[in-house]
């Protein structure tokens, strides 16, 4: 599908450098790997995008002749695509594994077995469907108590179909929720005091799409009503600020924001189910890639929050546990000025929900290989932000009401 199609990275220099980059966008249709829309891009902004075959020669003749500073990340897409499974390419096995990149059956699958092999730590809540009609399943991770717990940290992976290693880090964490309890005294703490609702994968649709018919698929799968555009960016979709900035109003769009707030189901649930928990719930983390963030609020306005230096101490500690395994290096700050603004995110609505300890993470890499994370970097991938995870919910443990 996408032989011989490329990824180039661009830098600007100047102000008439990013306006061709907007020409170019107009007359050639580019997808935007980062940022997500061309109205982000800005001079001395690094800039990842993929062009299709028959417009990536005219491309690399415009940055040319215009000097442009680039690199073409990717020559043929497609070997990016298939050179990405490296790892069940050499270990054939159709069984759910923590390394590799599971597709929605398996995960589907794998909820079910959780709750059923570990009944004391895992139960299985199906909490919505998503416009398909797929379920939608939440893993509830925390020692059953008889008396309720006060506290619980929400975290939510696959909100952009694309972006695989997400829902692989969700399944990892639970594994390592359960597994640590009994070598980690922090996981046990943890395991023992809180409750984890866990979303393995939120954009259930558009993730099955990215697995069966294009893998370079963002949004979900709703379709306008003239039929012609499918889908909804549903991390422009909630009440806060909805399509503003950040957004576009054309169903065409990568970043739709679709036709009213909270107009998709799986917006839709997940909001509501966080309204009815939100006396417990003191932490909202979703996960993402790619660029190697920790990101806090507030994304539509460049404005802090009331708690940012608290918000701040926090990712300054997280991301420095995340970089002592392997020295990953992670930028961090306020989503408007760390990545770009944005309206309708779920971590700013969480926020406004009064979830005072409101995070995203934007997984690796930097843009080597972008939302083409090879499998033999999972396990690393995995292990760095568990570390950075961990501490935000010990934090958050002992810091919140």
């Amino acid at each position: 599908m996408y032989f011989r199609d490329k990824v180039f990275r661009v830098v600007p220099q100047t102000q008439e450098q990013a306006v061709l980059i907007q020409k170019m966008d107009k007359n050639f249709k580019l997808d935007f790997w980062h940022p997500d829309t061309v109205r982000h891009v800005t001079p001395q902004m690094t800039v990842d995008f993929h062009v299709n075959v028959n417009h990536s020669e005219s491309v690399q003749l415009l940055l040319e002749q215009n000097t442009v500073k680039y690199e073409v990340l990717f020559h043929n897409l497609q070997e990016g695509i298939e050179a990405q499974l490296d790892i069940q390419k050499l270990q054939k096995s159709n069984k759910h594994r923590y390394d590799i990149y599971n597709d929605w059956e398996k995960i589907s699958d794998w909820t079910s077995k959780m709750a059923s092999k570990y009944p004391t730590l895992v139960k299985r809540l199906e909490i919505g469907k998503t416009f398909e009609g797929h379920p939608m399943y939440l893993l509830k991770v925390g020692k059953q108590k008889t008396v309720p717990k006060s506290k619980a940290i929400f975290m939510d992976c696959g909100i952009h179909a694309r972006e695989w290693i997400s829902p692989a880090f969700c399944q990892w964490f639970v594994k390592e929720l359960i597994k640590g309890r009994s070598k980690d005294r922090i996981i046990k703490r943890l395991v023992n005091r809180l409750d984890f609702y866990i979303l393995p994968v939120f954009n259930v649709d558009g993730y099955v799409w990215s697995w069966t018919e294009d893998r370079m698929w963002r949004k979900n799968r709703s379709p306008e009503p003239s039929g012609n555009c499918f889908g909804t960016d549903l991390n422009r979709n909630f009440n806060i600020s909805w399509c503003e900035v950040g957004s576009e109003d054309d169903p065409c769009s990568d970043i739709y924001c679709g036709p009213s707030a909270e107009s998709e189901k799986e917006t839709k649930t997940i909001a509501s189910f966080i309204q009815r928990h939100a006396n417990t719930i003191k932490a909202y983390i979703s996960i993402h890639s790619y660029s190697q963030m920790l990101l806090y609020p507030y994304a539509y306005t460049y404005e802090l929050p009331p708690n940012a230096k608290d918000l701040d101490s926090v990712a300054t500690v997280a991301v420095s546990r995340l970089r002592s395994l392997y020295g990953t290096k992670y930028t961090y700050g306020p989503s408007a000025s760390t990545i770009y603004p944005t309206s309708g995110s779920s971590d700013d609505w969480a926020y406004t929900q009064g979830i005072k300890y409101s995070f995203t993470f934007e997984l690796r890499d930097q843009g080597e290989y972008g939302f083409l994370l090879p499998e033999s970097q999972i396990k690393h991938t995995c292990k760095e932000t568990t570390l950075a995870v961990k501490y935000i919910a010990n934090y958050v443990l002992g810091h919140s009401p």
